[in-house]
């Protein structure tokens, strides 16, 4: 898969091979043809968890053969690659780009500013040593879950991504958290010749490149909005001067059945990121885990940080208001037309856990961006019958580029800030800078 628009030229391969090097090989292959003998300026290479014991020897391959100017990688449960995830088996996906005009800053955990004391960062020294400059565009961040404190570190890059900006609109910020392995040290990040079984490491683009982002959280609202009236930390004592679990309860009972039903999967809560809107809508909410509720006070526990007078609202989640999340979402991307190409980042909860069928968020973005068919083909008698996807293989319409993995954890923005998700959808798209 491959595709130019203006100076933008990105090429994208997976393969599903159980040998990784002939997997990394075959990708490459992919890659070079897409790019047209350009040289990539940035390489990102997801793996699956049984290639992490060779991630050295892959670089290596990519380095041999891509000479990327910077090469980035991160070990998954699974990899993406045009319309195909390949859950529960080993593949590796790659994202090429050839990023004229563009400056590519890599950075690895340990190359940022410790805090100063007391505990904060300092924005601008942050925004330096992440390469968050003139004109920043985009930072790509992926990290290691067992040993990265992601509720320091997000802030803090957050911070400084819109300290960098000036006067100007401020980048965005995407990536995720490994997910190949549950225990410390099992998983593996690449960044050019090193590989890393700790820490994070991320990349940042300035210049002449567009990137825009697109973050589904598939949760819908139900009940009506409140305001918080008492919270101890994470612990919600009450919404609009009631119990917080009399409220909650009193919205559940008047929920039909199916939707009771959907509740056992979970309850979340939505707090408004921007309090300044009259009304607040799909995307005004950052959806969390209500994980818990005590009968004697009447308290809730959620799994964020909440204060007195921020807005909130009940959700619940299912496969349906996934898809017609994600969809809705990406119709509106479509007006700016299709992008060269795309990352995703979608949750390990999703794919065919959440759908029950495979390659859903994939096939979901390749069909929204795909080429429209060829004017014979169309007017050919009878409907097309496309052939069954082979795993390693893209379908059957042109589609744009696409590479990414389930993460542990995704990263990307709501409203104004840059948070960590769960059961999200975390799209990037990379257009032209004069793209409508």
């Amino acid at each position: 898969m491959a595709a130019a628009s203006g100076s933008v030229t990105i090429a994208c391969g997976l393969s599903a091979h159980a040998e990784p090097i002939r997997g990394v090989d075959q990708v490459c292959d992919a890659c070079a043809v897409g790019l047209g003998g350009k040289s990539p300026d940035l390489v990102i290479m997801f793996f699956a968890g049984a290639h992490v014991q060779a991630a050295k020897a892959m670089a290596y391959v990519v380095r041999r053969r891509l000479a990327p100017g910077v090469l980035l990688g991160v070990s998954a449960e699974a990899v993406i690659g045009g319309d195909i995830e390949l859950e529960g088996q080993g593949g590796v996906s790659m994202f090429a780009a050839s990023l004229p005009g563009v400056s590519v800053k890599p950075f690895r955990l340990d190359q940022l500013p410790a805090p100063k004391p007391g505990g904060d960062f300092d924005p601008a020294a942050m925004a330096l040593a992440a390469g968050m400059g003139d004109r920043h565009r985009a930072t790509f961040l992926f990290a290691d879950p067992f040993s990265v404190a992601m509720n320091a570190l997000l802030p803090a890059l957050d911070r400084a991504r819109v300290a960098s900006a000036l006067k100007a609109e401020p980048g965005t910020m995407i990536g995720g958290l490994a997910s190949a392995s549950p225990r410390a040290g099992g998983n593996a990040l690449i960044l050019d010749d090193d590989v890393l079984n700790a820490g994070a490491v991320g990349v940042s683009l300035s210049g002449a490149v567009r990137v825009d982002t697109v973050v589904s959280q598939g949760c819908r609202p139900f009940g009506h909005s409140m305001i918080v009236t008492g919270v101890r930390g994470q612990i919600v004592t009450t919404l609009g001067g009631r119990p917080a679990l009399e409220v909650l309860q009193g919205m559940i009972e008047e929920l039909d059945e199916p939707a009771r039903e959907l509740l056992k999967k979970g309850v979340f809560l939505g707090r408004v990121v921007n309090e300044y809107k009259d009304r607040f809508g799909r995307g005004d909410f950052l959806v969390r885990n209500v994980i818990g509720g005590e009968e004697k006070t009447g308290s809730i526990a959620v799994a964020d940080l909440l204060r007195v007078g921020q807005t909130v609202q009940f959700h619940l989640r299912d496969a349906t208001t996934a898809d017609e999340d994600l969809g809705l979402l990406l119709d509106g991307q479509k007006l700016h037309g299709p992008p060269a190409g795309a990352m995703l980042f979608t949750c390990n909860g999703r794919g065919k856990r959440l759908f029950g069928e495979p390659s859903h968020d994939a096939a979901a973005v390749s069909r929204a961006f795909a080429l429209p068919e060829p004017g014979e083909q169309l007017a050919k008698a009878g409907r097309r019958v496309a052939p069954a996807p082979i795993a390693g293989e893209a379908g059957s319409l042109p589609m744009v580029p696409l590479a990414g993995f389930f993460a542990a954890g995704e990263i990307g923005p709501v409203g104004d800030g840059v948070f960590l998700h769960g059961q999200t959808a975390a799209l990037a798209l990379f257009r032209p800078l004069d793209a409508g």
